[in-house]
C-alpha cells in the first residue's frame, strides 16, 4: 500500500469534516469552516444542511465562497431570507444545531478573539471583526472551532473576547443563563481538543499522525492538558484528499476567471 501525502492543513480540514454528521443543520463560517463543511457534504454527509450568515438556507456551492456575500451561495441555495430573519428566527429561535467558526486567537476555555491583536485603542493588527460569530457562539446548540495551533493563536489571555466560549470555565455559561453547550470541539493542524467535563478547560483528545505531545505543548500558550485516553486521528484517505483538492482547485479556477 503506497503512502498518501498530505499537508497539515489538509489533515485539519479532513479531521474537522469527519466530525460533521449527515442531516445536521450547520451555520458555517467563511474560510476553513466552509472548506470542512462542504467537504463533508461531498463525502459522508450529503444531506447536511449548510446555512451562511447572509441568509442562504441549505446552500450547495459548487466552489468555496470568498465571503458570505458571494453569489455562489445564493445561486445554489434552497432559498434566501433576510439577515434579520436569519438571526432573529433561525438562529435565536434555536433552529440551528451546530455553529462552525474560525478564530484568530483562542484561550483555554475556547473563548474566541477575531477583533484585534494588541491593545484595543492602538492595536498591532485589526482583524475582520465579529460578524455574526458572537450570536452563533451563543445560540447554536453547540460550536466547533477550527484554527491553526501556535503560541500566537493559543494564548493564555485573549487581547479581546469577540465570542463567548466557556468564559472562565467551570459552568460559567450556565451561570450567565446561556442554555446552549458552547464549544464542544476545537480542531487544529496538530490535534483535536474537547472541554473537560468538570473544568471546561480544553483537553487534547486526539493527536494527528506525525504529531507528538511536545509539539502540542510547544505550540500552546498555557500548560495544555491531555485526556486519559488520547486517540490517534486516522490519516486522510485518498478519496477524502481527492474530494478536498478537487473542491479547492475548482474554487481557484472559478475565482481566477472571475478576476
Amino acid at each position: 500500500m503506497h503512502e498518501v501525502n498530505y499537508t497539515t492543513d489538509e489533515m485539519m480540514t479532513i479531521a474537522a469534516s469527519r466530525k460533521l454528521e449527515n442531516g445536521q443543520v450547520c451555520f458555517v463560517g467563511i474560510g476553513l469552516p466552509s472548506a470542512a463543511a462542504n467537504l463533508a457534504r461531498l463525502t459522508h454527509a450529503p444531506d447536511i444542511i449548510l446555512i451562511y450568515e447572509s441568509g442562504t438556507l441549505q446552500t450547495e456551492p459548487n466552489v468555496l465562497p470568498l465571503s458570505i456575500g458571494d453569489s455562489e451561495l445564493s445561486e445554489n441555495a434552497l432559498t434566501n431570507v433576510s439577515v434579520p430573519e436569519m438571526f432573529r428566527y433561525w438562529l435565536q429561535g434555536g433552529h440551528i444545531g451546530l455553529g462552525f467558526l474560525g478564530a484568530a486567537q483562542i484561550d483555554r476555555f475556547a473563548n474566541i478573539n477575531s477583533t484585534i491583536i494588541g491593545g484595543y485603542q492602538k492595536p498591532e493588527v485589526r482583524l475582520p471583526g465579529a460578524g455574526g460569530a458572537p450570536e452563533i457562539a451563543t445560540h447554536c446548540h453547540e460550536i466547533f472551532i477550527i484554527i491553526r495551533q501556535s503560541k500566537r493563536n493559543f494564548v493564555e489571555k485573549l487581547d479581546f473576547i469577540t465570542s463567548f466560549g466557556h468564559g472562565k470555565g467551570n459552568g460559567n455559561r450556565k451561570e450567565l443563563g446561556i442554555k446552549t453547550l458552547g464549544p464542544t470541539r476545537v480542531i487544529t493542524d496538530l490535534c483535536i481538543l474537547e472541554p473537560n467535563t468538570e473544568t471546561f478547560e480544553l483537553t487534547v483528545t486526539a493527536i494527528h499522525p506525525g504529531v507528538n505531545r511536545k509539539m502540542i505543548l510547544d505550540s500552546t500558550g498555557w500548560p495544555i492538558q491531555f485526556a486519559e485516553n488520547v486517540e490517534l486521528s486516522p490519516a486522510p484517505t485518498e478519496s477524502e484528499l481527492s474530494a478536498l483538492r478537487n473542491l479547492q482547485n475548482k474554487s481557484l479556477e472559478s475565482h481566477f476567471h472571475e478576476t
